[in-house]
């Protein structure tokens, strides 16, 4: 475990900085992708450090930036010579009405939750295929059951699904792909998306009648990058059975 480097995509705060401890903790090395986060990817990455030195990077990009997503994956790759797990965690989310959604917020939702995990993939493939590794897409339950007023996101997410399945397909047998998809975990912060009314209404809709933690997501990833050989082109609910009962 101690030799594998697993690549989390959005890994500098919330449940992407779960997933990097829960990876690193497991003994894994990790790389940490961040944007505009890079004081909270130091800050995460040197209380790792000081349990296991040298264990630890960072690379930062905008994932919107097309051109710069091969080259991400191989600063990635290139930090400990190997990389072998792909998670695309990183996400763009806010409302969309189809009567004030435009190109430039499709753009950015369609861009952080589909596009770039395909082609992040694509450049990851070969390194994949020679450490017979995984990759985890973090996916979401309204993917099969639309959110009201997020058209877009939701498109997107229903393509990460889809796009899970079908690489499943492309990179086996080498590569095992499978995707998260959490319920309600981690409320927005923009705290006007999901009123104090909303988040109790969503609560009790949930058969365990709380929301989840990062942890929760954490565990599923780890279980599938780390412990789920015959495991692949699965989307896992994470999500206290809210998919039950919408």
């Amino acid at each position: 475990m101690e030799q594998r480097v697993v690549l989390v995509t959005g890994g500098a705060r919330r449940v992407g900085a779960a997933i990097v401890r829960a990876a690193h903790a497991a003994g894994a090395r990790v790389v940490v992708h961040c944007n505009r986060s890079r004081g909270d990817a130091e800050r995460l990455l040197a209380g790792l450090e000081a349990t296991r030195p040298g264990t630890t990077a960072i690379v930062q990009a905008d994932l919107l930036d097309h051109a710069r997503l091969a080259g991400l994956v191989e600063e990635a790759a290139s930090r400990f010579g190997r990389l072998d797990a792909l998670v695309n965690n990183a996400s763009s989310f806010h409302p969309t009405p189809l009567e004030s959604l435009d190109g430039a917020a499709w753009d950015d939702l369609v861009g952080t939750n589909l596009r770039a995990p395909l082609f992040l993939s694509q450049a990851a493939a070969p390194h994949l295929r020679r450490t017979r590794g995984a990759i985890v897409n973090i996916v979401d339950i309204h993917a099969e059951r639309p959110l009201p007023g997020f058209l877009a996101y939701t498109v997107a997410k229903s393509g990460l699904a889809g796009l899970t399945r079908a690489l499943a397909l492309e990179l086996a047998p080498e590569v095992r792909v499978n995707g998260v998809s959490p319920g309600a975990i981690l409320w927005p912060d923009d705290g006007d998306a999901y009123p104090p009314a909303e988040r109790e209404r969503i609560t009790v809709q949930t058969p365990l009648r709380r929301t989840g933690t990062p942890e929760d997501i954490a565990g599923a990833v780890k279980y599938l990058v780390f412990d789920a050989p015959f495991v692949t082109g699965q989307v896992l609910a994470v999500d206290g059975g809210r998919s039950i009962a919408l």
